[in-house]
């Protein structure tokens, strides 16, 4: 390894506060979260729609669930789908089937049935947890897997007004209950099931960009030490924080915060649908949240609403922002209106629990950056073709190993591990650059890279340029095949123009002068198309690669 990364020049800018060797507890994840039912039992752990449920009946209630998964077979290291939006029966499933030894798999609302049918039968799930609204998708698939027990939970259940669910339709074949009823009966005393800490406890998909969607196996040890890395990192005291989060359990950012703050007994504000802005902002005034964590399209849209704007910031320590880049100029925006050094971006992935690289809580925020990587994380830059560390200041693939980097791969997948875990490291994919300080900033990732005649055009720089531009309110920048050169590309951009902006050859110019100032030449987009909206992703993550299809599409 090169000095530059082995000299780990990020642990000089930890917050004092950080030790720089952390201790990590051989427990399992269900161990962990009996912690917060012991101490804060009388604590608010959800909030749903004006339900407030405490941790005392959360631990019972996931008893029940616990039990239940038991009387259906289910045994340690059997996987269990969950197949909704966030409710409470997300976080009461959550915890009961950690409980119980099993392993959980977040699937997705959005998939079509076939899609459903190929991720149960890839995970081997045994038992399906789904919403109401959600059942018709699964009738149409669940005769193609092997699951052979259905839960069905209401979006009313837990709400203030009593509003009994419908059985579900009966399914050939397959048990078939509401998600109220299979729990009713179990009893709410502790369950006795000894989890190994190395055991995998969660199966999460990723989004198949590069073929189908794999499974990756992350362990109790991953997730534990994971919240102990972020504890330590953010100062997290237990039974404090009232935690607020659009991300959804299926993925994976929201899946562990909603694991960590179960475990460190934080109240959970409930966002069972993300693009509602609305209820986001009037749950954020009632219920006063002290740290948020969402994709920056969140805050963004957010930042548009009047309302958002005149709410009151000053309890909320923090804003954290993944899962895709926030750009420069627009964090600078937010921070106008929630308060200055409030966002901490981070940078991960769900192999990595999920972060790797983060901004500190008090010390310097470098607008732009990722940040550093986070304790006992080790990462360096390397060139993809060599495999060799890269200098000070050049871009290279980020690899990285740590206490949350999967070790067990993914399921079923040993060609696709080999790739992607090499020697402990874990080869992520995301082309950046590290300062003299240790900041890490994103500049692509490695499929997105664009080639101009030979030169390497890293799509972020682009993207970071265009949302300057006072026109542009969001923008994404692809390659498309240069007709004129084989083998080279064209850099395009994708432009969602402000409102009042209009979409005509003369903006098309503007924005093509601007550029011309402010990037090299073989940078500037050589098309620009405007769009009503990009193509996202169930997280408001743009998909480049369906933007790319759209484009090449397009007359």
């Amino acid at each position: 390894m090169s000095d530059v990364y082995a000299a780990k020049p990020w642990l000089n800018h930890y917050d004092q506060s950080i030790p720089k060797k952390l201790e990590y507890p051989a427990v399992s994840y269900a161990e962990a979260l009996q912690k917060a039912f012991q101490e804060v039992p009388s604590r608010v752990a959800l909030i749903y729609v004006g339900t407030e449920i405490t941790y005392r009946e959360l631990d019972g209630l996931s008893n029940r669930f616990a039990r239940f998964l038991i009387e259906t077979g289910c045994r340690p290291g059997d996987v269990v789908g969950f197949h909704m939006p966030n409710i409470p029966a997300s976080y009461i499933g959550s915890a009961g089937t950690q409980k119980a030894g099993c392993i959980f798999t977040g699937v997705s609302p959005l998939l079509t049935a076939e899609e459903l049918a190929y991720q149960l039968n890839d995970s081997g799930a045994k038992v399906l947890i789904t919403a109401d609204l959600l059942f018709p998708v699964v009738k149409q698939a669940i005769g193609e897997t092997g699951v052979k027990v259905v839960v069905v939970a209401s979006i009313f259940d837990y709400m203030p007004q009593d509003v009994p669910a419908s059985p579900p339709d009966p399914i050939p074949g397959v048990e078939t209950l509401g998600f109220k009823d299979a729990i009713a009966s179990m009893p709410a005393d502790p369950v006795d099931v000894k989890v190994d800490p190395g055991a995998a406890c969660l199966m999460m998909y990723t989004g198949g960009t590069t073929g189908p969607p794999k499974g990756a196996l992350l362990t109790n040890d991953n997730i534990v030490g994971h919240m102990t890395q972020l504890n330590a990192w953010l100062g997290y005291p237990m039974g404090e924080h009232v935690a607020m989060s659009a991300f959804p359990m299926f993925h994976q950012a929201g899946n562990f915060m909603v694991m960590w703050n179960m475990a460190m007994g934080s109240t959970n504000i409930i966002i069972p649908n993300p693009r509602d802005l609305q209820f986001f902002v009037k749950a954020m005034e009632t219920h006063r949240p002290t740290m948020t964590v969402n994709v920056p399209t969140i805050y963004l849209e957010l930042l548009k609403l009047p309302e958002f704007r005149a709410l009151d910031f000053s309890g909320v320590q923090f804003f954290v922002s993944g899962a895709a880049s926030f750009p420069a100029e627009n964090i600078r925006q937010f921070e106008e209106v929630v308060g200055k050094g409030k966002v901490i971006e981070v940078c991960g992935m769900t192999e990595t629990s999920p972060v790797i690289v983060a901004l500190p809580l008090h010390g310097v925020k470098k607008v732009g950056s990722v940040g550093m990587p986070v304790c006992d994380t080790e990462v360096k830059l390397v060139d993809p073709e060599t495999g060799k560390t890269v200098p000070l200041g050049e871009p290279g693939e980020m690899v990285a190993r740590g206490p949350q980097v999967f070790s067990l791969g993914y399921h079923d997948k040993p060609e696709d591990t080999a790739h992607t875990l090499r020697d402990g490291w874990i080869y992520t994919g995301d082309v950046a650059v590290m300062d003299e300080d240790g900041y890490f900033y994103i500049v692509d990732r490695l499929k997105d890279m664009v080639s101009v005649s030979g030169f390497k055009v890293f799509t972020q720089v682009v993207d970071d340029a265009l949302h300057a531009h006072p026109s542009i309110d969001l923008a994404a920048t692809i390659g498309l095949p240069d007709p004129k050169r084989p083998g080279s590309e064209l850099v395009a951009c994708a432009v969602v123009l402000k409102a009042g902006s209009a979409g005509d050859e003369e903006m098309r110019q503007d924005i093509i002068e601007y550029m011309k100032k402010t990037v090299a030449p073989y940078k500037v987009p050589k098309v620009v198309r405007f769009m009503d909206a990009l193509p996202m992703s169930s997280v408001g993550k743009v998909l480049k690669r369906e933007l790319r299809r759209i484009m090449q599409e397009a007359p």
